[in-house]
């Protein structure tokens, strides 16, 4: 209810409308996801075969260069988060892209100069297979350019899927759920398909054509990516920036501590809650209700101003801050479900490494470059999203004379089983290709090829791809709808702080079993694959893999009922849908 004192706290409102409403809507998609495309092609582009370039070129070793990428795919998935914290509460979405753009254009530019000029990296020898010790400024040449790309990404990956959604639902523009359930999976068919041209045209020329042409081209991609957003600018809805989310947290704790001497009622509605004009919230949810001590107003006259405003934010919060944080603390276990799978994600360099000992030849005459067997993971992606929304969803729906659509939940679920079954696939395969090796007498040489067949690792690629069509995007929807607006940007990079997670995850999985196994022999994950036991650490993922799925049953059961499970808190509520949120 409001203040006593008749006011309310004028409060700065988190979302202003800056264009005109006849801007936006699906005639700007194109412009977002073109430029989405090109950043894709040029940033994915470069991991398949990083782990190449820096044993060949620099020196390094399967495990310190798998870690050194482990950490470079953890700040690319932590720094969307820093971005859309600065997004929502400072610098607005599109300013952000831009800014992103350029920081990975710059990036990408200076790391096409260490492949450019002999003196950026050190001597290595091609024919003996041994490189010079990397010096001082070789190295931060190489981090410089590997930081600008990630803070980059960050400023892109923060902002990009949601700014495309406030094309959609800023303004007078208005989608249902059905809309915005189709733009998350089509959006990510996008950023797939553009991975699968990264994964093949861009890799292929790295093969083929070397580094210099291999890192120029991506780094070209980039700069018409940049060029292309810009110049599309008179299109879009731009939302500004609103209140700090940062600090609306901080204060929602702050209060909450300095009124932990008030008793709640077991009635909310007994109790008197501060809230801001125009708000829809009047009262406090019972989840959390330790927190909701930071809204209720104790004392009028000393908590008040004359005007209604609170007299301290940092002791008197609004209901809406509090709501804020309350779904974010919410989503959290459910969001942790998400690192291990993109744990098996970052196994993508030791599969590189699998798939160049194996015959990876289609016809006598072409083989499948190591980096390329991610395109099938984007294949599998790009067609399973594609049945699902178009013949899967339309078939069931006709049939029951409803719409129909699996809940978030269950697609989270069938995402992290698909991912217990691509381990199990890839522990399976390297199994047969070592004793393979062994059998052909190729212990002590780890760079021949054994005569057994890289297409072997096409199920684990085709289920993986499978996990990310249903776990990804069914995270990415669960995040845009289960949290307020005020915090869309926060929402959309959730998923990339779990994957940073993940990759550090990663990287001390692998510090631990390298560690560890070292001890009793020759390591599992070592540089020679063929006396290493790769199997065994792929077994351990996969034991890992059904912990997490078990896990994610208990998280979802605490969780309850979806926002978005049944009908989005963005979609229409007269929509006709049958879903479940049960497992």
């Amino acid at each position: 209810m409001e203040s006593p004192s008749g006011g309310s706290k004028k409060m700065k409102e988190p979302l202003l409308v800056t264009a005109p409403t006849s801007k936006g809507g699906f005639k700007a998609l194109p412009f977002i996801f073109a430029s989405e495309a090109f950043q894709q092609v040029a940033s994915v582009g470069l991991l398949p075969n990083m782990i190449l370039y820096l044993t060949g070129e620099y020196g390094l070793g399967n495990a310190e260069a798998a870690n050194l990428i482990f950490i470079w795919s953890a700040a690319n998935q932590f720094t969307p988060i820093v971005g859309a914290f600065l997004a929502d509460s400072y610098v607005g979405r599109y300013l952000m892209i831009v800014f992103g753009s350029i920081f990975t254009f710059l990036g990408m530019v200076l790391l096409w100069l260490t492949a450019m000029f002999t003196q950026a990296r050190p001597h290595c020898d091609k024919f003996n297979r041994t490189c010079e010790s990397p010096t001082t400024p070789q190295l931060l040449l190489l981090y410089s350019s590997l930081a600008l790309i990630s803070i980059g990404g960050g400023g892109i990956k923060s902002s990009s899927m949601a700014f495309g959604a406030d094309q959609l639902t800023g303004g007078n523009n208005a989608a249902n759920g059905r809309a915005l359930e189709s733009y998350f999976s089509w959006y990510y068919v996008f950023v797939q398909f553009s991975a699968l041209i990264a994964l093949t045209c861009i890799v292929y020329v790295q093969d083929q054509l070397g580094w210099r042409m291999g890192f120029g081209v991506p780094a070209i991609l980039m700069f018409i990516s940049c060029l292309f957003f810009i110049l599309a600018s008179p299109w879009y809805v731009k939302l500004k920036a609103g209140k700090s989310l940062l600090t609306c947290f901080a204060q929602v704790l702050s209060a909450s501590f300095r009124n932990r001497h008030i008793n709640l009622s077991s009635k909310a509605t007994n109790e008197v809650h501060y809230f801001r004009k125009g708000s829809m919230l009047h009262v406090s949810s019972e989840k959390l209700r330790f927190l909701n001590k930071a809204c209720v107003i104790n004392n009028p006259q000393l908590d008040l101003t004359s005007d209604g405003n609170a007299s301290n934010p940092w002791s008197l919060c609004t209901i809406d801050q509090v709501e804020e944080l309350k779904a974010l603390i919410r989503v959290i276990p459910v969001w942790s479900t998400g690192i291990m799978i993109t744990v098996t994600y970052s196994l993508d360099s030791f599969t590189v490494i699998q798939a160049s000992t194996m015959d990876r030849h289609i016809t006598p005459d072409f083989e499948i470059p190591a980096g390329s067997f991610g395109v099938f993971a984007s294949v599998t992606f790009v067609v399973a999203i594609a049945l699902y929304d178009r013949i899967v969803l339309p078939l069931a729906s006709r049939i029951r004379g409803k719409s129909v659509r699996l809940s978030l939940k269950q697609r989270m679920g069938i995402g992290l089983l698909w991912s217990c079954a691509a381990m199990v696939s890839l522990a399976i395969v390297e199994c047969i290709r070592r004793e393979m090796a062994i059998h052909e007498g190729l212990s002590d040489k780890p760079q021949a090829t054994v005569h057994v067949s890289a297409l072997w690792i096409l199920p684990y690629c085709i289920l993986s791809g499978l996990a990310m069509a249903f776990s990804g995007i069914g995270q990415a929807e669960f995040f845009y709808t289960e949290l307020p607006k005020t915090m869309s940007s926060v929402a959309g990079t959730l998923q990339s702080l779990g994957a940073s997670a993940g990759s550090v995850f990663a990287s001390f999985i692998t510090n631990t079993v390298d560690g560890v196994t070292k001890t009793t022999g020759e390591s599992w994950i070592s540089s020679n694959v063929n006396k290493g036991h790769y199997d065994y650490f792929y077994w351990l993922l996969a034991a890992l893999s059904v912990l997490n799925f078990i896990y994610f049953l208990a998280c979802s059961n605490a969780y309850g009922p979806c926002h978005g499970g049944d009908a989005p808190a963005r979609a229409s509520e007269n929509e006709d849908h049958e879903t479940t949120d049960d497992y």
